[in-house]
């Protein structure tokens, strides 16, 4: 089969398509002739080394986000048959013509869904609902400080706090505020020009918000702590601005009743990752129809040949939204 292969970290040149051998397709698998995969953050870390090793877990091929049509079926899978059109979390090997999943964590594709558009819901909406409604416990009525609120995950979770009722904060860039607001933020912040602390504090009447999903890490941390109401969440989901050591006055900790929660879907157990697609699929799934859906938020698509100008694109912090690698036959050359 085609696929992207990596043979030496590096930049985005690495990423070439070659030849590959097909997945071995184990009991509990879905071998899926792959249409669309989604480009993740965590695969910028991979194809630069930053993981340590060139298997992502399950593969030595990049990738962990799929969208296609099944074509075998493992002796232990209940719930899908060959034919049926799945999106899903890999734990490696979507940039290929064919992936192989676990079928617990694969979900069928909404009718009025194309694969394009199925590609870009499993990683960023499931990462978002985990986040902000399973560890975060956000509801009806409370408020939210979605940081990146213009990337993959961030553009799901702020479809997702809109849709449960919360009032909606957002950082973005000057030139995606339109946009982020489009997708339900009450408020854009433009985090170049403006102190996302002093807008909150002003906006609140000093309230604060009652959760934080942050994925920027130690440069807003302490902004972070002063944002949050008595009793508030904050959720670090990543750390693009930088990891490291941050200060924190327990006082506000004990006092004001804060938590503080990471996340890492990388690191979960396979029970655990079932979990949260179990989770996602029961809560959310359905609302991806009708007039008032859910919407899979695409920026780009790419030919599965120009993987390495995809990952350039996400490099640049452009994107509003998900960027998609296509495998049609005419993508694959």
């Amino acid at each position: 089969m085609k696929a992207i292969n990596l043979k030496a970290f590096g930049s985005a040149e690495v990423l070439q398509l070659g030849e590959a051998p097909n997945p071995e397709v184990r009991p509990t698998d879905l071998l899926v002739r792959v249409y669309a995969a989604g480009v993740n953050r965590a695969d910028l870390t991979h194809r630069t080394g930053g993981y340590g090793h060139a298997n992502f877990g399950d593969s030595l091929i990049i990738g962990l986000e799929i969208a296609g049509e099944v074509l075998e079926t493992g002796s232990e899978v209940s719930g899908f048959a060959v034919g049926d059109r799945v999106m899903g979390v890999v734990g490696g090997g979507a940039y290929a013509e064919l992936a192989r999943i676990d079928y617990r964590m694969a979900m069928p594709i909404p009718a009025q869904l194309d694969y394009v558009h199925a590609a870009a819901i499993p990683e960023v909406f499931v990462t978002a609902h985990e986040a902000m409604l399973h560890l975060a416990r956000l509801k009806s009525g409370d408020s939210v400080l979605i940081h990146a609120a213009a990337g993959g995950v961030g553009s799901a979770a702020v479809q997702l706090a809109y849709a449960t009722g919360a009032t909606v904060y957002a950082t973005t860039e000057g030139s995606k505020l339109s946009r982020v607001e489009h997708l339900g933020a009450d408020m854009a912040i433009d985090y170049k020009n403006e102190d996302f602390a002093a807008v909150i504090a002003d906006k609140t009447n000093g309230r604060g918000v009652d959760v934080i999903i942050d994925f920027i890490g130690a440069p807003y941390f302490a902004r972070n702590i002063a944002s949050l109401a008595h009793g508030g969440r904050l959720v670090q989901v990543g750390i693009l601005g930088g990891g490291g050591k941050v200060d924190v006055e327990l006082e506000h900790i004990l006092y004001r009743h804060l938590q503080i929660i990471g996340t890492v879907m990388k690191s979960r157990t396979q029970p655990e990752k079932h979990a949260m697609i179990q989770r996602f699929r029961d809560h959310w799934l359905k609302r991806f129809a009708g007039a008032a859906s859910l919407e899979p938020v695409v920026d780009s698509t790419f030919p599965l040949s120009r993987a390495a100008d995809a990952h350039r694109r996400m490099e640049s912090s452009q994107n509003v939204g998900k960027i998609i690698l296509t495998m049609q036959p005419e993508d694959l050359r």
